[in-house]
């Protein structure tokens, strides 16, 4: 349970990280709104699951979910960059995820 907790906290990250853009600089109420409730989900989740996980391991997993979702919305809803070297990038970030995953015991 601690493991989905974590990967929904880290989708409410791509969330707030999303928001941030559209909220352009905190300017905008309602994407502020929604940025502010996504970090607070986001932070929640990730508390929760790391009763049961490492610290090392929840953070890095967070954060690892959170940057693949928010380049992979940064490609699809902005334009940005979808060369090889960013794709690679990616892959390596769901290894160490996936390593992360098989070396953890909770």
């Amino acid at each position: 349970m601690a493991w989905l907790l974590l990967v929904i906290g880290g989708i409410f990250e791509v969330g707030w990280a999303i928001g941030l853009k559209y909220s352009e600089g905190l300017t905008r109420v309602w994407p502020t709104l929604w940025t502010a409730l996504a970090m607070l989900i986001s932070l929640w989740l990730l508390g929760l699951a790391m009763k049961s996980l490492p610290v090392g391991t929840a953070y890095s997993v967070w954060v690892g979910v959170g940057a693949i979702g928010t380049v992979v919305l940064g490609i699809v809803l902005f334009g940005e960059a979808a060369n090889a070297v960013r794709l690679a990038s990616i892959a390596l970030i769901i290894v160490g995820i996936v390593g992360l995953r098989l070396g953890t015991t909770a």
